[in-house]
């Protein structure tokens, strides 16, 4: 797979990064440790975490990975959202609850539910040195290395960036080698006024992208620096919404279809280019998805080598673009 370097960490890795939040979630450890050997073995190297994901479980989950293959691939995890609070009652009820969903599994969705708000831990971080150098050494103990690629300040805003000593310790944990490098991992709206007021936390942007959002380029709000990138959501939702766009309209289906040579009705074809244009407009960025779908990890490594892609991609989106109205008006 093509390979990129990692934002001033340096380190190589992957176009395609693999998203951790369905681990440990609905998943057991023994199927999201084989989730991401799936992901290791189509080509992805890198990947990323979150103390939050998987019910609090999920970096310890990575971790057990790292042990045979740490060497090999690029790891981001954050501070910022608190860990899921009575990780333990979650663990008993995954244990109980599991043969009941595999033989009753529409009530999946409903226990999932109850889950989310028996763990919700709505503590707001203060985004201090403190509290940040606490939150990195629980992610080293439990990814179980002694080094993180990439740090981010998970959903942070200009506002929660008051604590002079954080940028301090942030950049005295890349000289002490503990992280490669650090940087933002929140919404897109938030971007500009943190790279205005703080540009020095900014060395690493991560936030979501699609062909439904806003060009990035033309958009004066976010700024145009060589800041690297990662770009993530240019699937899941957004998928949707363009899917049932273009079920509900078939004039503009069959133009769209015309003008890209590709059958946009077709949900994997559309989802193909969707991902294809995010990689396409985004040449210098990693691109994360998240999946429990073997063939969907398999088949999105393909994408990424798929030149063929390249021009049905960039037609699409620029579609998009110029009638986004059009698309507004009937989704």
């Amino acid at each position: 797979m093509e390979q990129i370097a990692l934002g001033q960490s340096g380190r190589p890795t992957t176009r395609l990064g693999f998203g951790c939040s369905s681990l440990m979630g609905a998943l057991n450890r023994r199927d999201s440790l084989r989730l991401l050997e799936v992901a290791y073995d189509a080509g992805i190297r890198h990947f990323d975490v979150a103390p939050m994901y998987g019910y609090g479980e999920a970096e310890s989950c990575l971790g057990e990975f790292l042990q045979t293959h740490r060497n090999d691939v690029t790891v981001t995890t954050k501070y910022g959202i608190a860990p899921p609070k009575n990780s333990a009652l979650v663990r008993a009820g995954r244990r109980i609850a599991g043969p009941i969903v595999k033989k009753l599994p529409s009530i999946k969705q409903t226990l999932a539910k109850a889950a989310n708000t028996a763990t919700r831990n709505e503590e707001r971080p203060a985004f201090t040195a403190a509290q940040a150098k606490a939150s990195l050494t629980r992610s080293l103990t439990a990814l179980r290395t002694n080094r993180i690629d990439l740090w981010l300040l998970h959903e942070v805003e200009a506002s929660d960036l008051k604590d002079d000593a954080l940028l301090s310790l942030l950049e005295s944990e890349v000289k002490q080698g503990s992280i490669g490098s650090f940087g933002i991992g929140s919404e897109a709206k938030k971007i500009p006024a943190l790279f205005t007021e703080h540009p020095a936390y900014c060395r690493t942007l991560q936030y979501e992208w699609s062909i439904l959002g806003t060009p990035i380029p033309k958009d004066p709000a976010i700024p145009t620096t060589q800041t690297f990138r990662i770009h993530h959501r240019a699937l899941s939702g957004n998928f949707r919404t363009l899917h049932t766009a273009l079920l509900n309209n078939k004039p503009l289906t069959q133009r769209w279809s015309d003008a890209t040579n590709a059958d946009l009705i077709n949900p994997e074809t559309l989802a193909n280019l969707m991902l294809k244009a995010a990689l396409v407009m985004n040449p210098a960025s990693i691109i994360l998805f998240s999946s429990k779908n073997r063939q969907h990890i398999q088949g999105n490594v393909r994408i990424v080598a798929d030149t063929t892609l390249e021009t049905p991609a960039r037609s699409l989106y620029h579609l998009v673009q110029s009638e986004r109205e059009r698309l507004v008006a009937i989704t």
